[in-house]
């Protein structure tokens, strides 16, 4: 019995010690958060600022490593006339639209993905 729990042991290690390797090697293909890596951020078609009259900041929480970032921008793009810019470091989203939404619009956007709306505000022309 102690041998098996000594093999079981060696092998959790020698996998734990495989993992971190490829993970410093740059080879894995997950995310901090263990989902798979979003490559790139859906690109918006239309990037004139002069476009989209409202402004919004919206507090996003859950989100720990750029992965998560590039997937709240794609999630929230998935909106017709939105074109979000996420700021990791302050857990929020800062959002452009064509049209007004709302707390929830913003929360619908994000209902498939393991993030949530925490803070809602409308910014208008205001730089931020």
């Amino acid at each position: 019995m102690a041998t098996i729990i000594i093999i079981l042991a060696i092998l959790l290690i020698a996998f734990a010690v495989y993992s971190t390797i490829r993970k410093m090697r740059g080879k894995a293909k997950s995310s901090c958060c263990g989902g798979p890596e979003v490559k790139t951020v859906k690109k918006v078609a239309d990037t004139d600022e002069s476009h989209y009259p409202y402004r919004y900041e919206v507090g996003i929480e859950g989100m720990h490593c750029s992965n998560c970032a590039r997937a709240v921008e794609n999630a929230l793009h998935e909106k017709e006339g939105v074109w979000a810019s996420v700021e990791l470091g302050r857990n929020r989203a800062i959002v452009r639209t064509k049209q007004e939404m709302t707390e929830s619009d913003f929360a619908k956007a994000l209902q498939n993905t393991s993030y949530n709306v925490t803070a809602y505000k409308e910014i208008g022309g205001e730089t931020v």
